[in-house]
């Protein structure tokens, strides 16, 4: 009997879906296939050798030899871990990834055990010290989404912004030791939108609101404008914007900064599926642009997604779909960037960061 009624069950089930009305279908349901029959790249491997600029301690220690076997599938020559972590927990994941030190970088946060109380800065300075002799070589991913610096570990910075005075010193040790600072300021322009009918990026402007509805909280802009600061009063500092500067819809202003400041990179972690649907518009930046821009990830690691992110970046692939990846349901399409600009975003750029040790 149970049988027969959980059969039953399905095949109403699909009978249903079958006979759904198209305004009875939700946009989270909504996962349209192309039917265009347009060429359709397959590749392996990224076409240089790869540092990746922007991934995590995603993968558990049992499984680092995996990644590695994988990473060289894929023609990742470098991943950069960004921890975030200080104290024992920056030890931790330096320990994982010190069995392959040709592989792997990883980075530190920064302490504010303290922040508050006079005098925090010097325990700061003295551990963010102490992370670079165990084997720091940068800080980040630091991050800010309008009410502080939240992403460092184990304590977050609530009303500290990237140019707040109180960073000075930390940010001169940054300048001393030669530690480039990689930081996520705000959210694309979706994520400020109503999460309503007029948002293209719906999917994921719902996920990754930001609530603007909190005094004191700096929007878009002001968290641009608190990056460029510490970049300008900071030369001696390379800066990575991650997600470039998240403000794909909008490159300029990115570019802007750019042209301004020398000391100052993008990655494009994490934000592939935001430049695919215009790409003769970021082909077109990331080739006027294409000595400061970075290959990142930020995400799990694995061969598919490896895979997507080269296609975009190579081909000319057309209207294509990757919603189990970006969440979005808009089509993707290759921005087909020349070799000599691949291989810069690639490895060559990154290297001129990783030069300094």
């Amino acid at each position: 009997m149970l049988k027969t009624f959980i059969t039953l069950l399905s095949m109403a089930i699909i009978s249903h879906l079958v006979a759904q009305k198209p305004d009875e279908i939700l946009l989270k349901d909504y996962k349209p296939v192309s039917i265009y029959h347009t060429p359709e790249t397959n590749i392996q491997k990224a076409l240089f050798p790869v540092i990746d600029m922007h991934s995590h301690n995603y993968v558990p220690a049992k499984d680092l030899d995996e990644l590695v076997k994988l990473m060289d599938k894929m023609n990742i020559q470098k991943t950069i871990i960004l921890s975030t972590q200080t104290g024992k927990g920056f030890d931790s994941v330096l320990e994982i990834y010190s069995r392959y030190p040709r592989r792997f970088e990883v980075w530190c946060g920064f302490d504010y055990t303290g922040y508050g109380t006079a005098g925090w800065q010097r325990h700061a300075v003295a551990e963010l010290e102490r992370c670079y002799k165990k084997g720091a070589r940068g800080v980040g991913e630091l991050g800010d989404k309008g009410e502080g610096e939240l992403y460092s570990k184990p304590v977050p910075a609530k009303g500290m912004h990237i140019d707040d005075p109180q960073m000075k010193p930390l940010l001169r040790k940054c300048a001393e030791l030669h530690l480039p600072i990689s930081i996520h300021v705000a959210e694309d322009q979706w994520m400020y939108e109503k999460t309503d009918s007029t948002n293209d990026g719906l999917m994921n402007a719902a996920t990754w609101h930001v609530n603007m509805n909190v005094p004191g909280k700096l929007g878009h802009d002001e968290l641009i404008k608190s990056l460029e600061n510490a970049v300008r009063d900071n030369p001696k500092i390379t800066f990575i914007a991650c997600h470039l500067l998240n403000s794909c819809a909008n490159l300029q202003v990115l570019g802007d900064m750019l042209e301004k400041y020398p000391n100052l990179y993008a990655d494009i972690g994490a934000r592939f599926a935001e430049i695919a649907p215009v790409p003769r518009y970021a082909a077109a930046f990331i080739t006027k642009y294409q000595e400061r821009i970075l290959y990142g990830t930020d995400n799990y690691p694995d061969e598919k997604m490896y895979k997507t992110t080269f296609r975009i970046l190579e081909t000319a692939d057309e209207h294509f779909y990757e919603r189990w990846l970006f969440n979005y349901h808009w089509p993707l399409y290759g921005l087909n960037l020349p070799k000599k600009v691949l291989e810069k975003i690639y490895r060559k750029n990154a290297e001129k960061i990783l030069d300094h040790k």
